[in-house]
This record gives C-alpha cells, structure tokens and sequence, in this order.
C-alpha cells in the first residue's frame, strides 16, 4: 500500500513537472511555473504531505511550502540573499490561504464525482509563465494555468479567450461562478501576461550568476548484445537543469529519424536535475559509424563515440 500511494504521487506529480513539448533552440527560453498539490486525506509516509506548494524557475525549485511547517522557504541561496524577510511571511500567507482553499475544494469535487472518502484523490494547480529571449529583448510566451484531479484535465483557462475551459462536467459549475466575476479572468490574465512576467525578470536578474555557472551534463554511449548481429545502443545525458536539452543518435553524422529511435523523455533526476535516454538497435560491425549529440544553450555541444 505504501508503495502504490508514493508512486500514485510522484507519477502525478511529475505529470505537471514534465508537461509540454521541447521548445526550439533559435530563442533564449525561460519559464516561471508555481504547482500546488493537495492530497483528499493525509497518507501517514515521510516527505508525503496533504498539501505541497512550489516555485519552478527554469525547471529548478526556487521555493517550497508543505502542509506541515506551513512556512514558504527558500530552496536557492540566492533567493535567501535576495529576497527580504517579507516577502517570505506575504508568501506564507498566501500559501496558508492556498491551503485552505485547497482543502475545500478536494472535498467539494470528490462529491461531485461521488468519489468514496476512503480513496486517495488529488487535486493539483499549475500555473506560470515562459518568455523568449533574443538579445535584450524578452516576449511573453506563453501563459497557464491549470487544474487537473487525480492526473486528469479538469479546468483551463484560455488565454486568447479569457476564458476558462471545462474538460469535465463536474468543473462546469466551478467555471460558471469564475466567470460571473469578470474582473477574475481579466486579472488570470493580466497574471500571466505581465506580473508573472515581471517576476520571472526579477529572479532571472537575481539568479542570473548561479543559473548561468550550471555544468554540462555528463554523457554516455554504451551498447549490449540483443541478438546474434545487432547491438542495442544506448545515448544518456543526466545531469542538466533545463529540459530543453535536444540529444540525437547519428551515424556518419547524420542524425537518425526520431521513429527510429526509442526514448525515456526528459525524466527527473533525485537533486533537481535532469535526465535523457535514447537507444536504437544496429548492427554490431557498424559500432563506430555512430555517435551521441547533446546540444544546449547553456553548454557547448558535446559529442561522445562508444569507448569514450
């Protein structure tokens, strides 16, 4: 049991940290995200918490609340430097008030979906934004946010509309009551657009020594038997903080076509960071035709041959 509701969590969880496709490399990109999990019932394991908030700046945690503490902390030095003392008590504030808000609204969904109160059920927010940045100019990207329960659609506003967007009915009433206010879709809006926007400027300039000093990843090829002629090969790159990164497998430097290719997807790493895998089968004679590329704009490319 304990392992089902950890792995529930975390597979949950990652749903919002991994969302969406890899960006182009032609413009800078950056991205300030907020998630917010709460949990039906309390589940009684350690690091497990009935309500969870975190800040995302580029993928790297900036901040972090919890259920039990109930304090909104730092998780970068520069954050602690920078950052004064109130901001920190504002922030834990609203955080106690996410909370609660939270706490109803898990309850309020659970019965309309007639959902038994002795199951597990989660309820997450996920919202933020992403700039392009070419030179000194930066352009507002894209804006979210997004509820989903129990690691399904349930509620998303549409930025071009302003409009929110029901995937379920039991989200309609919910929808319905938001948009009787119209001054709360002009301010998600101007949320996005703009003060999220500032923000992640803000942090960006504050951070920019540490989030720019990030080391390459480290990559490896390697390669096992998987039948009397061919080789499995293998490309990994772990390490990195921004999903991003772009990796191929080419022989004779020619990149192979991505349905040739099999692929974990950026996974994360237990300290913040990153993962890629990719492999393909070849034969065994044509071992040194290939090799592995990983670009990003944080690093120089990096090229690795099996052996080395």
């Amino acid at each position: 049991m304990r392992a089902s509701v950890t792995t529930k969590i975390f597979a949950l969880l990652c749903v919002f940290l991994l969302y969406g496709t890899l960006p182009s490399l032609r413009a800078e990109k950056h991205s300030l995200y907020y998630i917010y999990t709460a949990l039906s019932k309390p589940v009684n394991q350690p690091g497990i918490y009935q309500f969870t908030a975190m800040g995302l700046l580029d993928d790297r945690q900036i901040d972090s609340y919890n259920s039990e503490e109930q304090r909104k902390i730092p998780k970068q030095q520069w954050m602690k430097e920078k950052m004064q003392e109130d901001y920190w008590e504002k922030g834990t504030q609203s955080r106690k008030s996410k909370e609660q808000w939270f706490n109803v609204n898990v309850d309020i969904l659970m019965k309309r979906m007639r959902h038994n109160e002795s199951d597990l059920h989660v309820l997450q927010w996920r919202h933020g934004c992403e700039v392009e940045r070419e030179g000194d100019e930066v352009k507002f990207s894209k804006g979210i946010s997004e509820y989903g329960y129990d690691g399904e659609n349930l509620l998303s506003f549409d930025i071009e509309e302003s409009q929110w967007v029901a995937a379920v009915d039991a989200a309609v009433p919910t929808k319905r009551k938001w948009e009787s206010v119209p001054i709360l879709n002009q301010y998600t809006k101007g949320y996005l657009e703009i003060e999220c926007v500032d923000w992640l400027n803000k942090f960006r300039e504050y951070g920019n020594e540490e989030l720019r000093k990030a080391s390459p990843p480290d990559v490896h090829m390697f390669a096992r038997k998987s039948s009397e002629t061919k080789l499995k090969l293998t490309c990994l790159a772990t390490g990195f903080y921004a999903k991003d990164a772009t990796m191929t497998i080419r022989k004779y430097c020619t990149s192979l076509p991505e349905d040739e290719v099999e692929s974990t997807g950026i996974r994360p790493n237990h300290d913040e960071t990153f993962q890629l895998r990719k492999s393909v089968e070849i034969n065994e004679d044509e071992k040194a035709e290939y090799n592995c590329f990983v670009s990003h704009r944080t690093f120089k490319s990096i090229i690795i041959k099996l052996g080395r």
